[in-house]
């Protein structure tokens, strides 16, 4: 029997009409409007595409949204300074920088330069380490919304075997953190996997909860899954197809058709992991919102 398949799409619509309502209930008791402030460095299409994205989410939940853009020749001392001005900024109780930078512009130094109250991506030093040590911080939104997606699910983390195909710092280290943390969706015993792995399928059939966040399309196919898993896939990769007006089309690092006979949960690509990397980065920016209240 086919595995079910996870709707992305249905549990962030969900999500984002809670967001609105509780940033309606913000600005009526408060006077507060969530702020989130998106800068853009550069013409990158997919990353001006996301940048869109985020923006129309803001919209429609009724968060204000400042919106910088950039030529991709702006040198790193004025993106720094524009970090600055926006840290400063009482309007904005997020920020969040597009990746990639231009290669002239050091990432680490702007990422550091965000305030750790203002970091609604989770990426900074002092919330990546508050998360690792079990501290409230604001979560990197796509691990966020991984955990989100299989509490909804009503998968079991406590006590099972996950694997984490993948080490990246914005997927495939934090997502290790939180299943491993001793809480709802977490208390799972995680295994890394990544490109130093030597028969990574002889991982892969051990995993309850398979993770795959690998950035190369078929990286696991279905003859690598344990039967039952519920496979979370996080890739999204442009495949040349010119039966698309495109030209391309979106495939994750699993092969679908082949892991959904084996699976009892598998997310699609598009439509699985995307809408609730947003959803996340809206529920940080209305929690930093809340938090102005109260500072």
């Amino acid at each position: 029997m086919s595995a079910i398949v996870i709707d992305g799409k249905k549990l962030a619509a969900e999500m984002r009409a809670d967001i609105a309502r509780q940033v309606a209930e913000l600005r009526s008791d408060h006077n507060i409007v969530p702020g989130l402030g998106v800068m853009l460095v550069g013409t990158d299409p997919a990353s001006a595409s996301y940048v869109t994205a985020k923006e129309k989410a803001c919209e429609e939940a009724g968060i204000f949204s400042l919106d910088v853009r950039l030529p991709a020749e702006t040198s790193q001392d004025e993106v720094l300074e524009r970090v600055q001005t926006m840290n400063a900024d009482a309007r904005v109780h997020g920020i969040l920088v597009q990746l990639p930078l231009p290669q002239h512009i050091d990432e680490g130094a702007v990422i550091n330069a965000i305030s750790p109250e203002k970091d609604v991506d989770g990426f900074t030093p002092v919330n990546v380490g508050r998360m690792v040590i079990g501290e409230t911080c604001f979560l990197p939104c796509t691990p966020h919304g991984i955990i989100q997606m299989l509490i909804s699910a009503g998968v079991e983390t406590s006590g099972k075997h996950a694997v984490v195909v993948g080490r990246s710092n914005i997927v495939g280290k934090p997502v290790a953190s939180l299943l491993m943390r001793k809480c709802s969706g977490g208390n799972a015993t995680v295994t890394v996997c990544h490109t130093g792995t030597r028969d990574l399928a002889a991982f892969t059939r051990q995993a309850d909860i398979l993770i795959v966040a690998a950035g190369r399309p078929g990286t696991v196919t279905g003859d690598m899954v344990k039967p039952g898993a519920a496979v979370i896939d996080v890739g999204v990769n442009r495949i040349p197809d010119q039966t698309r007006k495109s030209g391309f089309r979106l495939a994750g690092d699993v092969d679908f058709d082949s892991v959904k006979e084996v699976a009892s949960l598998i997310t699609p690509v598009p439509g699985g992991v995307g809408p609730m990397t947003i959803t996340m980065l809206l529920y940080n920016t209305l929690e930093a919102a809340r938090r102005s209240v109260v500072s």
